[in-house]
């Protein structure tokens, strides 16, 4: 009886899930809704001005596209996925038992988590402790928003809001419910967001909360900045600790609902699925998220020229994710 080498047993794998792979030309996209508008623009743009395909994007949030990039390598699996929150661990271990063990990260630039409403509504001007009486499952559970502090509109609490899949869900739960928990006078350790009908699921598609927020203009709705500064016709975000969510604050650091937003590549697709690189390069482009950059104009915060260029670096050259990020 014969056995192959571990190695010369990766070294087929890999083979094989390359040869399949040339079965498809066109680059697969997943992952956050936040990210997916500026993905999109990419990649129109990547169409227009290349030769290559124009790539293929799926909102299906954070959490669900890193489980469909992490299930493997070969054509039925995506190239990049696209998150509004770092990889956790978890998934990168997950990666790695699935043989996706060449990842390169890559931050585009920052985003604010905004609560608003529609225009013509109640204008709102929370605390981080205020939303976390209103929404935390182990709170007292307001029924009106003058129940959670006098000065507040004798309104129904009804906040519209991305599912768990969300990263917009994950990082308004550590920067609101956690940040927010100890001062609100609620335990910390398990806090979650109430789940009677004053929280809303939306799902992955944050225009659906935003068209739904101008049918109620009473109901307030989490979603990324970009989505308030491209509906600002229709829409008015709530001050939040006192802060305005606008494009200078969240630059500034002075909004204190602000998150980093990310892309991730799959490498042993890059060379064998066409233009990854090259895509991977015009997102990380001055002409696309510099400071003067067409992003900008979708609501995409910079970066600063410091991490920009070394994101940028970081990219051309494919550095590979180790394992000590969360460290």
């Amino acid at each position: 009886m014969s056995f192959i080498k571990p190695a010369a047993c990766a070294a087929i794998l890999v083979a094989a899930a390359s040869t399949t792979a040339t079965a498809r030309d066109q680059i697969r996209i997943v992952g956050s809704s936040t990210v997916f508008p500026f993905s999109t623009a990419v990649a129109e743009q990547f169409g227009r001005s290349t030769d290559f395909q124009t790539p293929v994007v799926e909102s299906t949030g954070s959490g669900g596209g890193m489980k469909l990039f992490c299930a493997g390598v070969g054509t039925d699996n995506p190239d990049i996925t696209n998150a509004s929150r770092r990889m956790k661990s978890s998934e990168f271990e997950l990666c790695k038992e699935n043989g996706v063990t060449d990842v390169t990260e890559a931050i585009i630039g920052y985003d604010g988590i905004v609560v608003a409403n529609a225009k013509g509504g109640p204008v709102f001007s929370l605390t981080r402790e205020q939303i976390v009486i209103a929404l935390a499952e182990q709170g007292p559970k307001p029924t009106t928003w003058d129940e959670v502090d006098p000065s507040l509109p004798a309104i129904k609490i009804e906040v519209l809001g991305p599912p768990p899949s969300s990263g917009t869900r994950d990082a308004f739960e550590e920067l609101v419910m956690h940040e927010g928990c100890e001062g609100a006078g609620i335990e910390c350790e398990g806090i979650t967001v109430r789940d009677d009908g004053a929280f809303i699921e939306a799902g992955e598609n944050d225009n659906l909360i935003v068209s739904k927020l101008e049918a109620n203009p009473n109901a307030l709705g989490v979603f990324g900045f970009s989505f308030l500064d491209q509906n600002s016709d229709a829409l008015q975000g709530s001050e939040v600790d006192g802060v305005e969510p606008t494009f200078d604050n969240i630059a500034e650091g002075d909004y204190p609902i602000s998150r980093s937003l990310y892309f991730y590549i799959k490498n042993a697709h890059v060379g064998v699925i066409p233009g990854i690189q090259e895509f991977a390069s015009e997102f990380m482009s001055e002409d696309a998220a510099g400071e003067e950059g067409y992003l900008i104009d979708k609501g995409l915060i910079p970066l600063p020229e410091d991490m920009f260029e070394t994101v940028s670096g970081n990219v051309s050259s494919l550095t590979k994710m180790t394992g000590n990020e969360w460290d």
